[in-house]
This record gives structure tokens, C-alpha cells and sequence, in this order.
């Protein structure tokens, strides 16, 4: 596809295609903290809870990354 091959499409999609959805994440966890009026402590453990998993995906590519794998 215009001079891609299939693993640099997939890894293109990986990277930017599960950014938007963890950005997209994110909205979500604000507009529902803010909704149920949840404050500052509540907005944190809302984000701190929800986004923890995100986490583990942004170290692991942070961790190739220095590895060079």
C-alpha cells in the first residue's frame, strides 16, 4: 500500500491509531468526573483508577524503546 510494507502499516496503526483511543480515554474520564461532580480528589482517583492500565501499554513502549527491540 503506497510503498508500505504490511508491518510498517501495522505498526503505524498501533502507535498513533491506540494514542487517539487513549486520548479519547481520557475525554471520557474527564467528561464523567466532571458530570457527576466529583472534585478534585474524586477527579483523581477517577483518572489514577481508569487510566492505571494505560499505564502498563505507555511503559511497555518506553521500554522497547530504550532496549531497542
Amino acid at each position: 500500500m503506497f510503498g508500505f510494507t504490511e508491518e510498517q502499516v501495522a505498526n503505524f496503526g498501533v502507535t498513533f491509531g491506540l494514542a487517539a483511543f487513549i486520548g479519547y480515554m481520557l475525554f471520557i474520564i474527564w467528561n464523567l468526573a466532571r458530570t457527576s461532580n466529583a472534585g478534585r480528589l474524586g477527579t483523581f482517583v477517577l483518572f489514577f483508577v481508569l487510566a492505571f492500565g494505560m499505564l502498563g501499554f505507555i511503559a511497555k513502549t518506553i521500554i522497547q524503546w530504550l532496549l531497542g527491540i
